[in-house]
């Protein structure tokens, strides 16, 4: 057993590009050593700007021997009446290999043949990864690749080495132009010297006395004790800012952190774009005091460890005034104009070649805030608010801030709308319609940024469904699976009782004919209902709600959001019960009996008692009356409570029909009999169907 080490030295990686490619290389090469029956423990990635790692730990020293059973020619020809091989026999066993007293008699479909076991002698790994390898490494997934020089392969950056060892051995192959062998190198400006690797062990020690430190959460980790140690020196600490961290930490190979400190006179901008210049353009971390309020100091991290860090943080310093001198200049600019002369400006940006600008997108959201508040029955000042909001929610798209910082969309419109002194629920709606930005972010903390977050992701789901942009498998190039997700998400939260399928019909009116031309308007709104659905199933999915119970609660409900949520945690709980099954497949009896039965035999949809046999018929009726508008109210009432109550009054039928069951036959003889029963069964069905379809639930 020995640990193989591969190390791809390239020119500066993207830092975005490093952990997918270390993702895809550590794949790539388990996946190869799997099918060549190579033997290992562990793999274990490493990577800086400048290389790409894998470790191997426990490989085999050779492949896995394989033994292949191989069928010859049938028996009566490969063996005589006494069982020793014939010509035909001897000459397989040579093709085979194998002493033809090793063949042996098999019984196969086909009648008795003679056959072998042939064993493939594992070659040796050494000479395996000479041919693996490059394949492997050329075979790493990145967004963008190149091709340099005269060479005619692509990687993402030109590859200036290849260390590979395994145990004390080089695995020599050549990858264009470069040849594998023991050598890697250190910090380019600390320690440029080559390195001689004697073999896999010593590789991060090594490097780390060059100036290099390869393993990434070690890298990352003193790099955050360096920029804590840093700011307490001036009284503060870092805004916490995970995403920052891991770019930088894959910037640099050796973190050095500096302190530098901007004019206080600065402060004066919106904490928002004060923090965005820093970290966008320079990386630079904020930092802010015990109270959380901004100071007039930032964290740079270099990837050199300088003679005098005093001239680089002047250096720092410097570029960050320039920097923020422009912000200045931007919010300045933006406030000599009103958000109502910026919406207007609107008209010249494209949404969409076929849905028209972002000013017909503001309208129609403007419109679906409308209709969305007067189903929710809002005070005319909170519906004010509501199409103010949706009126403005755009417009900071022109500002000078939002061009050159995009991330600040919604931010600065909260930012000038509070300049003018526009209500803070306006200004809040303003910057929470963007929410939730991505799984799991924040959702919209008021009513107006819930009410405008609806309308604008609606908007452009319809649009989109409306010019046949509709997602397919892994391409969502408009993000409405996530934009579904916040609708729904949004709704939940908010407890809306509003109708999804009457938003969807109502928000495909506002689009022009000629897109929605394109197909059958009750199509189309099905086909984006059933895409909400979709997405209704997933998030109950990924709450831990069985897909059993989503099915069966969806193809009842689909249209109010609370509702069926209630309806699957209830439903939920109610399968946790020892005896559900029982209950689960009474129901299911009843419900296949409704469908399966045949339209002329369905068509009573009253029942007369008078035609009854049995006493079970007469008692399953008369419970079934008794509970039904119980039922009713319950599910009306929309609650959680009162549809747990609503689950338990169903349940509580379940020996009622069984005994019906017992008692009476369904199909009987005398249609009209029949014909009553069925009835009786689907007037429970069809109480039933209010909360689940149980036919859907696995018994």
């Amino acid at each position: 057993m020995n640990r193989l080490l591969v190390e791809i030295g390239t020119e500066e990686i993207p830092a975005g590009y490093i952990q997918p490619a270390l993702a895809s290389f550590s794949s790539g090469l388990e996946k190869k050593l799997a099918e060549c029956r190579i033997t290992h423990g562990t793999l274990q990635t490493y990577g800086t700007p400048r290389r790409l790692t894998v470790v191997v730990d426990d490989v085999a020293d050779k492949q896995t021997a394989l033994a292949v059973e191989m069928t010859g020619p049938p028996a009566r020809v490969a063996l005589d009446q006494d069982g020793r091989p014939t010509v035909p026999g001897i000459r397989f066993a040579e093709k085979v290999g194998v002493p033809p007293s090793a063949l042996k008699v098999v019984t196969t479909e086909k009648g008795e043949y003679v056959c072998a076991v042939k064993t493939e002698r594992g070659l040796t790994t050494k000479a395996i990864l000479r041919q693996m390898l490059p394949e492997v490494i050329l075979g790493i997934s990145f967004p963008k690749t190149m091709r340099w020089a005269d060479q005619s392969i692509y990687f993402t950056r030109p590859i200036h080495s290849i260390a590979a060892l395994l145990g004390k051995q080089v695995v020599s192959f050549f990858v264009g132009n470069v040849k594998s062998g023991r050598q890697t190198f250190g910090h380019r400006f600390m320690a440029p010297k080559k390195i001689r690797l004697s073999d896999p062990d010593p590789y991060l020690s090594l490097l780390a006395e060059a100036f290099v430190l390869a393993d990434i959460k070690e890298r990352q980790k003193v790099l955050v004790e360096q920029m804590e140690r840093a700011v307490t020196a001036v009284g503060g600490q870092v805004i916490p800012d995970a995403e920052l961290v891991d770019t930088v930490t894959h910037l640099v190979e050796y973190p050095a952190v500096a302190v530098g400190r901007f004019d206080e006179a600065f402060l004066c901008l919106p904490r928002e774009i004060l923090i965005t210049a820093m970290r966008v353009h320079q990386k630079y971390f904020a930092v802010v005091d015990g109270k959380d309020n901004l100071l007039p100091y930032f964290v740079a991290v270099n990837n050199t460890r300088p003679r005098d860090m005093d001239l680089v943080v002047r250096g720092h310093e410097r570029v960050l005034r320039a920097r923020l001198a422009d912000a200045r200049f931007f919010v300045d600019a933006d406030l000599k104009t009103t958000l109502d002369e910026k919406q207007k400006k609107l008209a010249a940006v494209l949404f969409q070649a076929e849905l028209g600008s972002m000013a017909a997108k503001t309208d129609r959201i403007e419109a679906i805030a409308r209709y969305l508040a007067g189903r929710l029955v809002l005070e005319d000042t909170r519906t004010r608010w509501i199409l103010r909001a949706a009126r403005l929610c755009k417009a900071d798209l022109v500002s000078h801030a939002v061009v050159e910082f995009p991330k600040l969309q919604g931010i600065m419109g909260r930012v000038y709308a509070l300049a003018q002194n526009e209500p803070e629920a306006v200004a809040a709606a303003i910057e929470e319609h963007y929410r939730p930005a991505w799984a799991g972010a924040p959702l919209p903390d008021s009513l107006e940024g819930a009410v405008v977050s609806i309308a604008d992701k609606i908007d452009s789901i319809c649009g989109c469904f409306a010019i046949g942009l509709i997602p397919t498998g892994a391409s969502d190039p408009y993000g409405l699976r996530r934009q579904a997700n916040g609708i729904v998400l949004t709704a939940l939260a908010r407890q809306f009782p509003f109708s999804l399928e009457s938003l969807v019909d109502e928000t495909l009116t506002l689009f022009p004919q000629a897109a929605a031309a394109t197909a059958d308007s009750a199509a189309l709104a099905g086909n984006v209902t059933a895409f909400l659905k979709n997405r209704m199933a997933h998030l109950l999915e990924e709450e831990g709600i069985a897909r059993d119970v989503v099915a069966a609660v969806l193809a009842v409900s689909r249209d109010n959001v609370t509702t069926i949520w209630e309806k699957a945690r209830s439903l939920q709980q109610l399968k946790t019960q020892p005896d559900f099954d029982v209950l689960a497949i009474a129901f299911k009896r009843v419900v296949n009996i409704i469908k399966k039965a045949d339209a002329s035999e369905t068509v009573t949809r009253e029942v007369n008692p008078a035609l009854f046999e049995h006493p079970s018929e007469s008692l399953l009726f008369d419970t079934f009356k008794t509970i039904s508008q119980k039922v009713r109210d319950h599910v009306d009432a929309g609650d959680a409570g009162r549809i747990d109550q609503a689950f338990h009054e169903i349940a509580s039928m379940r020996e009622i029909v069984d005994r019906f069951f017992e008692d009476v036959m369904v199909m009987a003889d005398d249609m009209a009999i029949r014909r009553n029963r069925l009835a009786l069964l689907g007037q429970i069905s069809g109480l039933f169907a209010l909360l689940a379809d149980f036919s859907r639930i696995s018994t």
